[in-house]
């Protein structure tokens, strides 16, 4: 038997021929044409038109064809009628009817984008179908996690994760002064100690190294301070004229081996390589 219906199928298009293909007649041909010839080529090829409006094969008051076509041949397999809603659902943008609607046409909508071809779409659609329909004969009352144990793990695992970001939003005050007080010394003032800082802050120097990586981008004290350090530095490099002893002066390095050391570190380069790269980058640039 032949049936015909309407080109770029998704949803209910893909579900019938999988449908009748399935249950009621394994040897069906599926024809997928523009709408405007369906009712000529219908005639033409004997074939069956089904998801077109006015004919006996479409949707019916808030159902779809292919609940049509389980009521039309009584396929009563329950498997089927747990997949009805879904279809209906994602076919009817009703996706309250079933939670894997949703699912369902996200993943019809996409078959559809990435596969041009109609009849190829069709035989990927039979895959897709297939599987839901071993899920909803087999499977349906499975959920992705079974065990009690693994429950239990997902569950602190995810309390765990609820207590860190909760901790993450809450900054303490002395984190938002002290990362002001940096800030403001970083021109000025360039040998930071954590001591000096805890006694401004009131705030006991062991608990502040110990608590300082959570709220400083994971970096201990030395290390964001050094960060800041070659950060002004690139800065100078690329804006000033100063002369690398200079800039490891205005940076708060000891001296410019010091300075080179570490920027080489952070960086990969050493400052005069950096600094050459910075004026061939500005030179191609011009005209």
């Amino acid at each position: 038997m032949k049936w015909i219906t309407r080109e770029r199928p998704k949803i209910d298009r893909i579900a019938c021929p999988w449908l009748i293909r399935r249950f009621i007649d394994p040897t069906a041909e599926i024809i997928f044409a523009p709408v405007a010839d369906i009712s000529r080529l219908a005639v033409e090829l004997e074939a069956t038109p089904f998801d077109i409006p006015e004919t006996e094969f479409t949707h019916y008051e808030d159902r779809c064809t292919f609940d049509y076509f389980l009521e039309k041949y009584r396929l009563t397999d329950p498997a089927l009628h747990r997949l009805a809603p879904i279809v209906r659902g994602a076919d009817t943008d009703n996706h309250a009817l079933a939670s894997e609607a949703a699912g369902l046409w996200a993943i019809a909508a996409g078959l559809a984008y990435n596969t041009p071809n109609d009849y190829e779409l069709l035989e990927k659609g039979m895959l897709i179908y297939d599987s839901l329909y071993s899920w909803a004969k087999h499977l349906y009352k499975e959920k992705h996690t079974q065990s009690p144990t693994e429950k239990l793990l997902l569950q602190i695992f995810n309390t765990y994760i609820h207590q860190k970001e909760s901790e993450k939003k809450k900054i303490p005050a002395w984190a938002t002064e002290l990362k002001e007080i940096i800030q403001d010394q970083m021109d000025t003032n360039l040998s930071l100690s954590l001591k000096a800082i805890s006694e401004d802050l009131n705030v006991n120097p062991a608990y502040l190294s110990r608590e300082f990586s959570k709220y400083f981008d994971n970096l201990t004290f030395g290390e964001y301070i050094r960060k800041l350090r070659i950060e002004k530095a690139i800065q100078l490099l690329n804006s000033s004229h100063h002369s690398l002893s200079e800039i490891a002066y205005l940076t708060g390095f000891s001296d410019q081996s010091h300075f080179t050391r570490i920027f080489k570190k952070y960086t990969g380069k050493n400052p005069s390589d950096y600094r050459k790269n910075l004026a061939k980058g500005k030179a191609g640039t011009k005209g």
